[in-house]
């Protein structure tokens, strides 16, 4: 079985429903941040996105940065979307400068992983956080990737070290754009 997944269109809708409380918006790097809302709908596939506040439109696409030896250490160990235990969820939207485009896709793995590591430090928090990435840097939003995260409210303090670290790292010096959505499901 491949360790990469089928491509997802998925729609992020701040407005008036949804299934996710939308407990903080949070500005991290940049100008562009998202105006309040009081819920977050997710709709996958070819769902049409609903009204509000704004919208943001991501894909599920291969691992571009992640070896085939942890793309299946990932797959091992990662946890799906929906437990019912994962009440929490946060949605942080990123943008990367110009200067990490530009840079050769080795360039590019060799400060995520081999110098950043970015998916060693995901690892450290796995199946406590589940994750799922949108990339969206080619469907003319504002942001290049979409990050969907969610866990066990005991949990969050972890997903916070986990955030921090890696906001600590090289990879993230390349981030000119960031805001941090934190979420609890509705029941």
């Amino acid at each position: 079985m491949s360790p990469y997944s089928e491509s997802l269109r998925v729609h992020f809708t701040g407005g008036e429903d949804g299934a996710w409380a939308i407990r903080s918006i949070t500005p991290i790097a940049g100008a562009v941040s998202l105006a309040a809302a009081p819920r977050l709908h997710m709709a996958e596939g070819a769902a049409t996105p609903r009204a509000g506040a704004w919208t943001l439109d991501g894909v599920t696409s291969h691992m571009r940065y992640t070896t085939t030896a942890e793309a299946l250490k990932l797959r091992a160990v990662q946890p799906p979307l929906g437990r019912s235990a994962a009440t929490r969820a946060a949605l942080i939207p990123i943008g990367k400068s110009p200067t990490w485009w530009a840079l050769a896709q080795d360039d590019r793995r060799a400060i995520y992983e081999e110098r950043s590591r970015h998916t060693t430090i995901g690892m450290d928090y796995l199946p406590r956080i589940a994750r799922r990435l949108h990339h969206s840097r080619d469907l003319g939003g504002p942001f290049d990737f979409l990050t969907w995260f969610e866990f066990a409210p005991e949990h969050e303090a972890a997903f916070d070290h986990m955030l921090a670290r890696m906001r600590a790292s090289e990879e993230w010096t390349f981030v000119d754009r960031e805001v941090d959505v934190r979420l609890t499901r509705m029941t």
